[in-house]
């Protein structure tokens, strides 16, 4: 066999202190939150979802607190290892609890802060 036939790629993480996704969908369909394992049948799960990804991954553990403690939000899912947090509540909660994580990260850890943005 040639070598020339064979394609090597190496993927590397090379963390730095950012949020590279803040998102806030509005009115989502039953189907999204069963896919996501949430309850759709929730009173607080009926009208928005925000999404976050942070890096470095541990990070998202501190958004959680800074997203509960902003909001009446509740969490729906954390990840110390993908960085990722998911938040269900209303619109004005979900909204609250994305820009009080946005806002705490890029003021007081000092990342890079991606635009927050709506569907």
């Amino acid at each position: 066999m040639d070598f020339e036939d064979k394609m090597r790629i190496v993927q590397e993480l090379v963390p730095g202190k950012q949020i590279t996704l803040a998102h806030i969908i509005a009115n989502p369909d039953d189907v999204l939150y069963q896919k996501l394992g949430l309850d759709p049948a929730l009173d607080y799960a009926r009208s928005a979802i925000g999404i976050i990804t942070v890096s470095p991954s541990e990070t998202a553990i501190i958004a959680a607190d800074v997203a509960m403690k902003a909001s009446g939000a509740d969490i729906g899912f954390v990840d110390r290892f993908s960085g990722t947090l998911i938040m269900t509540g209303t619109v004005a909660q979900v909204q609250a609890a994305v820009t009080a994580v946005t806002e705490y990260c890029e003021e007081t850890l000092g990342f890079t802060v991606c635009k927050v943005t709506k569907t």
